[in-house]
């Protein structure tokens, strides 16, 4: 974090990166952004010995960085630099870099700070990985922006989350479905007594506001939460470049399965497929099925040296984000995606092409299809149908340890079933929606 502000401070862009991530994911997205410098903390210092970095590119470990004062005056920080760039998936498989101003993260706070009235006495729990913008922006800006008080964990632990949490001095809580799943898991697990605690420590009398989101929440998920902590999870629906665009409200009702309605300062409608508005236009121009399009000051800047795919994100300067919903009694309700190659799996958007590209260098596969299948925990569940190369026999563990050596591990298939021939159509390409039906039970 103080890394990440002290680039901002000196007119620099942050890329974060995910710690999580293998080499070579790494490497693509060092070499993709022409980085100058790559900051490292010295426990991942053996991950980026396996980095091959371009010539040039110098490595400074955070050892090296404590207590340096500036070499040289700061400048002045106009609203309109480049601040940020958070690499995410999408429909053309590597992951494209989201570049963001200090005027769109200011917009993206400070909407957030007004619906959800953050104040300087929040204290916030972070169990959100920082290369996100539900870690980065939702969490620790807001709790920064507002002079709140935002305590992290190393990592997400359900024991430890729920210790916290049954301290009692928590007012905020936000995470991704999954999460609260494993946190359901750990309560239900526990002795009486350390659940009377542990739901006395989130009670709304103390603990103000939980959220979700990042991906779909089961209704199931929710209403299990609202037993055992009281509270009615606040969804809200967002993307790296957008921040938050929908949310329920603070105060009210908060409808499960709805996204609520837009935040201050974001501008949404729906479109049909001609761009045609069906909702969040002109009076009465009628509710209906459509794409999500955002404008406003929120809305990022470009794909990092992608001009082409800024241009096709853009209709009429509205942001085109895939998503299709429908509008009742004024709140939005996701149906799900444009794109059936984009899958959302415990908070992570995953490209499926890009995970294809990866299975197609395995040298027992010859071909592939990857697709997402609706599951409780995840929200979706990352699922590989192969073709095998001859006689030749692969299992999901193998498939899985083979993997996770080139793709992050939320990539990784969760699913493996071998077949003869993948399904398609006339004319030849391989048709998802026959892929998915090799996963149902």
């Amino acid at each position: 974090m103080a890394i990440q502000w002290g680039i901002w401070r000196a007119g620099g862009i942050a890329v974060p990166l995910a710690v999580s991530h293998p080499p070579a994911e790494l490497e693509y997205v060092i070499r993709d952004a022409d980085a100058e410098t790559v900051v490292v903390h010295p426990d991942f210092a053996a991950v980026m010995q396996a980095v091959h970095l371009t010539p040039g590119v110098r490595t400074v470990t955070t050892d090296d960085t404590e207590g340096t004062a500036p070499r040289s005056l700061l400048p002045a920080v106009a609203d309109g630099r480049r601040a940020m760039i958070v690499y995410t998936s999408g429909t053309t498989g590597k992951p494209k870099g989201v570049v963001t101003t200090h005027a769109n993260i200011a917009a993206q706070v400070t909407s957030l700070v007004t619906a959800w009235e953050w104040r300087a006495e929040d204290w916030i729990l972070l169990v959100l990985p920082l290369h996100h913008v539900h870690g980065i922006i939702n969490v620790l800006t807001c709790a920064l922006w507002a002079g709140a008080r935002c305590e992290m964990l190393p990592k997400f632990d359900a024991e430890q989350a729920w210790a916290r949490i049954a301290a009692g001095d928590l007012t905020l809580f936000m995470a991704v479905p999954t999460i609260y799943a494993k946190l359901i898991s750990a309560w239900e697990a526990a002795a009486p007594e350390r659940r009377g605690a542990w739901s006395a420590g989130c009670a709304p009398a103390r603990m103000r506001l939980m959220v979700s989101g990042s991906a779909a929440l089961p209704v199931q998920r929710l209403e299990r939460w609202r037993e055992i902590s009281g509270h009615v999870l606040l969804e809200r629906y967002g993307m790296t470049e957008i921040g938050m665009a929908l949310s329920n409200p603070l105060h009210g009702t908060r409808r499960p399965g709805f996204v609520g309605t837009p935040l201050p300062g974001v501008e949404v409608r729906l479109v049909d497929e001609t761009g045609r508005p069906v909702s969040g236009g002109a009076p009465g121009e009628g509710e209906g099925e459509g794409e999500i399009e955002v404008r406003g000051a929120t809305v990022f800047l470009e794909y990092w040296r992608q001009p082409e795919a800024t241009a096709a994100a853009f209709r009429d300067g509205w942001f085109r984000t895939g998503d299709v919903a429908v509008v009742e009694d004024g709140a939005y309700r996701i149906l799900g995606r444009s794109s059936v190659d984009i899958i959302k799996t415990g908070g992570y958007k995953v490209s499926a092409l890009e995970v294809e590209e990866v299975l197609r260098t395995h040298p027992e596969i010859a071909e592939c299809a990857v697709v997402g299948v609706e599951d409780p925990e995840w929200g979706e569940r990352i699922c590989a149908a192969v073709e095998l190369r001859g006689d030749a026999g692969v299992t999901l563990e193998a498939l899985q340890s083979w993997a996770k050596q080139r793709l992050a591990p939320y990539k990784t298939p969760r699913a493996l079933c071998c077949v003869a021939a993948l399904p398609r159509n006339a004319m030849g390409k391989v048709t998802k929606q026959e892929v998915a039906k090799l996963f149902h039970p």
